[in-house]
């Protein structure tokens, strides 16, 4: 019977004395996602020696909030790994990449107006003269235009 009683008592002493992991309720912890820009260097410096102490504890025992702040603190947004682009970048990106694609299109289309269709090497008739003028050459005697039964175009397309 007294060992019913010892263990019966051992146990709600146990339930009585138990407390929360939180060591610390500090406002800044709980919340330092939002005010990690509005603190000042030397908040944010004791700050992070504050959970520099608390990590050197068991982890079990540290809060949620604790842990949160910890990994906020050493792997957050801010400082060297704060984003290069904000919000509307995107916007922005598109509109610029649209603008040059237009702007070169618009080039295009400049220069074909300007320039003629064919230069006047791609009529039928000059490049009929160069085959003779090759033919008169004896340009690629092994193969070419003017080898023995050469049956190709040559310069005609």
């Amino acid at each position: 019977m007294f060992r019913l009683v010892n263990r019966f008592n051992y146990t709600i002493l146990k339930k009585i004395n138990y407390r929360n992991a939180s060591t610390i309720s500090n406002p800044a912890i709980a919340n330092i996602e939002g005010q990690w820009k509005s603190l000042s260097e030397t908040d944010k410096s004791n700050l992070i020696k504050k959970l520099e102490e608390l990590q050197k504890q068991d982890w079990n025992k540290l809060s949620i909030d604790d842990k949160r702040a910890a990994y906020y603190v050493s792997f957050g947004p801010h400082g060297p790994r704060e984003p290069l682009y904000g919000q509307g970048h995107t916007s922005k990106l598109i509109l610029g990449v649209g603008g040059v694609i237009a702007a070169s299109l618009g080039f295009l289309f400049l220069t074909k107006k300007a320039v003629p269709e064919h230069p006047k090497t791609l009529t039928k008739e000059w490049q009929e003269a160069t085959n003779e003028k090759m033919r008169r050459q004896k340009a690629d005697p092994i193969t070419g235009i003017s080898s023995e039964g050469y049956k190709g175009k040559g310069f005609v397309e």
